[in-house]
C-alpha cells in the first residue's frame, strides 16, 4: 500500500526497529505539519493508508472528501480528533490499538520531571549558570508534601508510584465512577473536590479530554489552590476551562508545569504561559521519547499489515468491513 506518515517532525520513525514492519509498503514521511485540509490533501492524494501522530492532525470530512483513494487511517489510543463518521462514509477503516491496561510510562515520567523541574527551579537555575552567574535562589523538596492526582486512571497511577518512592503524600479526585474505584482500592480520597485543591501543595491532571471533561478544571478551582502550590497539566489543555490558568498565573499566586496548549504547536512568545516566571512550559513531549514511539508504531503499523493482508485489527467502525 502506498502509507503516508503524518507529523514526524524529526524524521524519528526511520530509525526505529518497527519501521521494518513497513518494508513491503510505499512509504512517504512527512516531517512538517500542515493545517489546512486542502493542502493537506493535495500533499496526501495518493495515500491508501495514513498513520497519525496521536492528535497532531485533525482528520475531518473536509480532508477525508478530497482522499477518493483512501482506504485506512491506522492509530494509537484516543481518536476525538477523527471524524468517525466521516471516515465510515468515505469508506475508510479507523484502527486504533486502545492498549488497555499499559500506561503511557513516558507521558508519568514527565509528569514527575516537570514536578521536579519547578521545585528545584531547574531551568532558571541552569539560565542562571549560562548567564555567567551562580545560584539564583532556593528550591523546594518533595519529600512530605502532598500530591494531588486528578483522575483515577493508569498514568496517574504510574505517578502515584514514584510519588511514593519519593515519601509524598498521595491523594486522589475523580470522576464519581472513578472515586468509587479508588475508595475500593483502599487510596486516599479527598473529603470533596475544594478540599482536593486547597490541600494539595501540587494538583497533576490525568484525565482524558472529551466532551464532558472539557473545562472540567474551573476558575473556583485554581483559587482554591493555596498560595505557592503548582498545577501540572501533561493531559490536554481543554481540561482547564478557557483562560483561567492564564489568568490565575497573571496573578503570580500559584506556579505551574504544563506540557499541553490550547492552540498546538504553541508559537506564541508573548503568551503568560510562557513568559512569567511561576511556569515551566514544555512542547507537548510527554510522550515523546524513542522507547514509546518505537511501541506505539509497531502496534500502528502492524495494524496496517493487519488491513492489508485482509484480516483487520482494533477496528473503530467495523461498518465499514
Amino acid at each position: 500500500m502506498k502509507v503516508h506518515i503524518l507529523d514526524d517532525w524529526f524524521d524519528t520513525l526511520r530509525g526505529l526497529p518497527c519501521f521494518e514492519k513497513l518494508s513491503g509498503h510505499e512509504v512517504t514521511v512527512w516531517t512538517d505539519h500542515e493545517p489546512d485540509p486542502a493542502a493537506l490533501a493535495a500533499r496526501v492524494a495518493e495515500a491508501e493508508c495514513l498513520v497519525l501522530f496521536r492528535e497532531r492532525t485533525k482528520i475531518g470530512a473536509d480532508l477525508l472528501d478530497r482522499l477518493p483513494k483512501l482506504r485506512l487511517i491506522s492509530q494509537r489510543s484516543v481518536y476525538p480528533h477523527v471524524d468517525v463518521d466521516a471516515c465510515s462514509r468515505n469508506g475508510v477503516m479507523l484502527c486504533s490499538n486502545m492498549h488497555g491496561g499499559t500506561p503511557s510510562y513516558a507521558a508519568a515520567e514527565m509528569t514527575l520531571a516537570l514536578i521536579l523541574a519547578s521545585y528545584r527551579q531547574i531551568p532558571a537555575q541552569v539560565a542562571s549558570m549560562r548567564a555567567g552567574n551562580w545560584q539564583m535562589g532556593v528550591g523546594r523538596t518533595l519529600r512530605g508534601r502532598t500530591l494531588g492526582l486528578y483522575g483515577y486512571g493508569r498514568i496517574a497511577g504510574a505517578v502515584a508510584g514514584y510519588a511514593a518512592a519519593l515519601g509524598m503524600n498521595v491523594q486522589w479526585w475523580a470522576s464519581e465512577a472513578g472515586r468509587a474505584r479508588a475508595e475500593a482500592d483502599g487510596v486516599q480520597v479527598a473529603e470533596s473536590r475544594e478540599a482536593f485543591f486547597a490541600t494539595s501543595d501540587i494538583v497533576s491532571l490525568h484525565v482524558r479530554l472529551k466532551p464532558e471533561t472539557r473545562g472540567i478544571v474551573t476558575a473556583a478551582d485554581l483559587a482554591a489552590m493555596a498560595p505557592r502550590s503548582l498545577l501540572v497539566n501533561t493531559s490536554r489543555s481543554g481540561l482547564i476551562a478557557p483562560g483561567v490558568l492564564e489568568a490565575e498565573i497573571a496573578r503570580g499566586r500559584i506556579h505551574a508545569a504544563v506540557d499541553v496548549f490550547d492552540t498546538e504547536p504553541m508559537r506564541d512568545v508573548d503568551n503568560v504561559l510562557l513568559t512569567h516566571p511561576n511556569v515551566i512550559a514544555t512542547p507537548h513531549i510527554g510522550y515523546v521519547t524513542e522507547d514509546e514511539f518505537n511501541l506505539q508504531f509497531s502496534d500502528i503499523f502492524d495494524q496496517v499489515n493487519a488491513f492489508d493482508e485482509g484480516a483487520p485489527i482494533h477496528v473503530i467502525n467495523p461498518d465499514v468491513t
